[in-house]
C-alpha cells in the first residue's frame, strides 16, 4: 500500500514548483517551500568531508591524488543558488531556543511530512530537508553536504539550541544520517533512524578520530524507530545496535511502529521518538572505560603484528593488514597508522 505521507508530499511539491525564494527567513515561521540558501559552512567542505567521512588513509590517499593530478578538491561541493530546501519552523521558539532536525530522504523532493508537523510544534523543533538529496545522489559529493549547509542556514536565521541539534532520515537517508551523526558528533547530538541503518566500523561507516568517537559514545543519542512488519530494515538494525555495543556505544533507544510496513513514522511514533531523542546520554563511566579498553587491547595487538611483519621484511603482507587496520578502526588508529605507512613509502597493496 503506497505510504500516503509521500503521496501527499508529492502533491505539495507540484503545486508549488513555481513558489519564489522564502524571504526574510529570520521571521517567518510555517512550512516553507523551494527555499533557497546562501550560506556555506566549513563543515560542507569537501576537504572536511572527505577528512571525517572516510578512512584515515583513504582520505589522505584521495587528497594526494587530487593535489597530484593539479586539481585539488573544490572548496565545496555544493552551489547553493542551483539547491532548493523545505523546511518547518514552529510559530513560537522556546526561550533557550529552537531545536533542529535535519532529515535526509531518499526520494527527490524537499518536503516535510505532514503528519510530523504537530509533533514538532510541541518539541519547538525546526525541521529541514534538501531535494535532490535522495538514493540516487552521490552520498559524498551532494547528499552529506547538502545536509550539513541545510543545518548551517538554519542556524543562521533562527534561535537555535546547540545542544538540542539532531541528523534524522528515512531508508536509504537514514543510513546517511547515521554515518553523519558518526562523523560530526560535535555538530549533531542525536540521530533519527526510521527503517535503515547499517553496521559501523567499516569503510561506509569509518570511525571518527578518537576525540571525536569518545564525543559520539559519551553524549550521541541514537534513536532506531522502524515499521513492526518491515522485515530488513528490523533484522539490519539489530545488526547495527550490536556493532554500537560492540563499539562501546550505548545510548541507544529502540522504537516500534506498530502495523507498520517500510514507511514513515505515524505522528504518536514520531512524537515518541522525539521525546527519546531529546533525552541526555547518560553514559556508565566504569561500562564505558572497561569496554574502550578492550578495544585498546585488539588494535594495539594487530599494531604489533604490523610490526612483526615488517620487522620480517614481508612488507606487502604489512600493506595489506594496515589497510584492513585503517578500514576496520579508522580514525581511533590514525596516528600510527599513518606513521607506519610514511615509513614504509610502499605503493598500495593490491588483492
Amino acid at each position: 500500500m503506497p505510504d500516503m505521507d509521500l503521496i501527499v508530499l508529492l502533491l505539495a511539491i507540484a503545486m508549488s514548483s513555481a513558489a519564489a525564494p522564502a524571504a526574510a527567513l529570520q521571521t517567518d515561521t510555517g512550512l516553507q517551500r523551494s527555499v533557497i540558501f546562501t550560506d556555506y559552512s566549513a563543515w560542507s567542505r569537501s576537504t572536511e568531508i572527505v577528512r571525517r567521512m572516510m578512512s584515515p588513509l583513504d582520505a589522505a590517499r584521495v587528497l594526494e591524488e587530487s593535489v597530484r593530478a593539479g586539481k585539488g578538491l573544490r572548496e565545496q561541493a555544493i552551489e547553493l543558488t542551483n539547491e532548493r530546501f523545505a523546511l518547518y519552523v514552529p510559530p513560537h521558539a522556546p526561550p533557550q531556543g529552537y531545536a533542529a532536525l535535519v532529515f535526509v530522504p531518499p526520494w527527490e523532493v524537499a518536503a516535510v511530512p505532514p503528519r510530523w508537523i504537530s509533533a514538532l510544534d510541541r518539541h519547538g523543533m525546526i525541521l529541514v530537508s534538501a531535494a535532490k538529496s535522495g538514493n540516487a545522489a552521490n552520498v559524498l559529493d551532494r547528499r552529506e553536504p547538502l545536509a550539513l549547509l541545510a543545518l548551517q542556514n538554519v542556524m543562521s536565521r533562527y534561535p537555535i539550541d546547540a545542544q538540542r541539534i539532531y541528523i534524522g532520515g528515512f531508508s536509504g537517508g537514514s543510513r546517511v544520517a547515521l554515518r553523519l551523526a558518526l562523523a560530526y558528533p560535535d555538530v549533531f547530538h542525536g540521530a533519527l533512524l526510521n527503517a535503515g541503518s547499517d553496521p559501523i566500523g567499516d569503510a561506509q561507516a569509518p570511525l571518527p578520530l578518537a576525540e571525536r568517537f569518545r564525543q559520539f559514545q559519551e553524549s550521541t543519542r541514537l534513536v532506531f524507530a522502524t515499521g513492526e512488519h518491515d522485515d530488513l530494515p528490523v533484522s539490519e538494525d539489530i545488526g547495527t545496535r550490536q556493532s554500537l555495543r560492540n563499539w562501546c556505544v550505548f545510548g541507544v533507544t529502540t522504537m516500534t511502529a506498530e502495523v507498520r510496513g517500510h514507511e514513515l513514522l505515524d505522528e504518536t511514533t514520531f512524537e515518541r521518538s522525539l521525546d527519546a531523542l531529546m533525552k541526555p546520554v547518560e553514559a556508565d563511566a566504569g561500562k564505558l572505560a572497561e569496554c574502550r579498553a578492550h578495544i585498546d587491547q585488539e588494535l594495539n595487538s594487530r599494531l604489533r603484528q604490523v610490526e612483526d611483519l615488517l620487522g620480517s621484511g614481508k612488507l606487502d603482507e604489512a600493506r595489506r593488514l594496515l589497510d584492513k587496520i585503517d578500514v576496520h578502526y579508522g580514525g581511533l588508529a590514525a596516528p600510527r597508522v599513518a606513521l607506519a605507512e610514511r615509513w614504509m613509502h610502499i605503493p598500495q597493496a593490491t588483492d
